[in-house]
């Protein structure tokens, strides 16, 4: 082959190259919403000239600057790869727009979806608010935090102005939706506290021991007891355990936010509960009652429930029994409840005491007035002087009725394990 044939052939396979080259289906132009990988061409103080691979190259506009941590910024280097979010495919200037900031963001997404899985609580700042909870930033996206799953503001007072001091806040959340396609992005703070208490709980659990005496603030009244956060967890005081006398409900005793001492009663640590006692850290009353009351005697005490053959009283230092029916008033009443109320303050007498029964019987019928020789019936020091050595029999048979649970009682939970 000659010299002139071999040239001939080199220029055509050349030409065809180009002309393959210029065909090349392979290449999808670039459209709005696309990430792409970019290498930068140059770097402006008002702009970045990147190239993505497309047949011009893409406008990084000084928005999209001003957006970038300065550090970020400073790394930023001719010949680096970014990725870059496609904006405008063709703006009005027949330029191609790209975005470092949402390009970056795709890292952030795959993130979101990890923390999705794995539910690791991170931190978000609250950047603003609309009707239906908190706008939040996490690195470099959008969130939000639904009313119902926020725990750090007090929505039933002045709704705007607890979201208004919420802003510039960082609180701690969970991931709860992610959906890049809608950017969508979902968080929970509730969720997020769930687990702290539960670990918080898990911890104290590792450091509290039976019999503990703690402090702790009443979070919680329920009608089976009151929850009471001790150190960053709750615990329960069962209503059995809350006072020696008979307790109907918590909130008899006890309104949220009140600081109590509590004693560690039982610690669970397979299913993370903490069972608390108040009574005692109380003076047992049946302890040294029979030096202290005396059949006979003239007491105060306040009805703590009303059932249908008595009620039940309780003595000021806790001491409880019943009056029956038949001794109310003058013993001739058909039912209690014209009669008597709960929390009503009544003066009777004892007509019946069995310090190691734990049981005692009161009585109207005896007269409620102060007879001559008493004095302060209620004193420790009492003499036997005024004690009467009969008792009626209804007081007997009101004692047996009185260590029968009330209808109330049928209803309360066991004392948590």
């Amino acid at each position: 082959m000659s010299e002139d044939q071999e040239h001939n052939t080199a220029v055509d396979e050349d030409f065809e190259q180009m002309l393959a080259s210029s065909f090349d289906f392979s290449y999808t132009p670039p459209r709005r919403g696309e990430i792409r990988e970019a290498t930068i061409l140059q770097i402006d103080e008002r702009e970045i000239i990147v190239d993505l691979g497309a047949k011009q190259d893409g406008i990084v506009p000084s928005q999209d600057l001003e957006r970038m941590e300065d550090e970020f910024r400073a790394s930023l280097t001719t010949g680096g790869n970014v990725p870059v979010y496609v904006v405008n495919p063709r703006d009005q200037n027949d330029n191609l727009i790209v975005s470092i900031n949402m390009g970056l963001q795709r890292y952030d997404w795959e993130k979101a979806r990890e923390l999705l899985s794995s539910q690791d609580a991170v931190d978000v700042k609250v950047s603003g608010y609309n009707k239906g909870g908190a706008l939040v930033r996490w690195n470099r996206l959008e969130g939000f935090i639904p009313s119902s799953h926020l725990v750090s503001t007090n929505l039933t007072v002045d709704r705007r102005e607890a979201m208004t001091q919420l802003i510039g806040n960082t609180l701690g959340v969970k991931v709860i939706e992610v959906d890049q396609d809608r950017r969508r992005l979902i968080f929970s703070e509730r969720e997020a506290q769930k687990e702290w208490r539960a670990r918080q709980k898990a911890k104290l659990l590792a450091e509290l021991n039976v019999g503990d005496v703690v402090n702790g603030v009443v979070t919680g009244l329920r009608d089976f007891g009151a929850f009471v956060n001790i150190g960053g967890a709750d615990g329960l005081i069962h209503v059995s355990e809350l006072a020696w006398h008979r307790v109907d409900h918590p909130r008899d005793i006890l309104h949220i936010g009140e600081e109590i001492e509590v004693y560690v009663l039982n610690l669970d640590r397979e299913t993370n509960r903490i069972a608390l006692s108040r009574k005692r850290l109380l003076s047992d009353p049946w302890d040294d009652a029979q030096y202290r009351y005396h059949e006979g005697q003239l007491v105060a005490g306040y009805v703590t429930n009303v059932v249908d053959f008595g009620a039940f009283v309780a003595l000021e230092d806790g001491l409880e029994g019943l009056l029956h029916l038949s001794e109310m008033g003058d013993g001739a009443l058909k039912e209690p409840y014209s009669y008597l109320q709960k929390g009503d303050h009544l003066s009777l007498r004892i007509s019946h005491l069995e310090p190691e029964k734990r049981r005692v019987g009161f009585t109207q019928r005896w007269g409620t007035e102060l007879g001559e020789g008493e004095g302060d019936e209620a004193n420790p020091d009492a003499t036997e002087a005024g004690a009467v050595s009969e008792a009626p029999e209804a007081a007997e048979a009101a004692d047996d009725e009185a260590t029968a649970p009330s209808e109330a009682d049928d209803d309360r939970p066991s004392a948590p394990a």
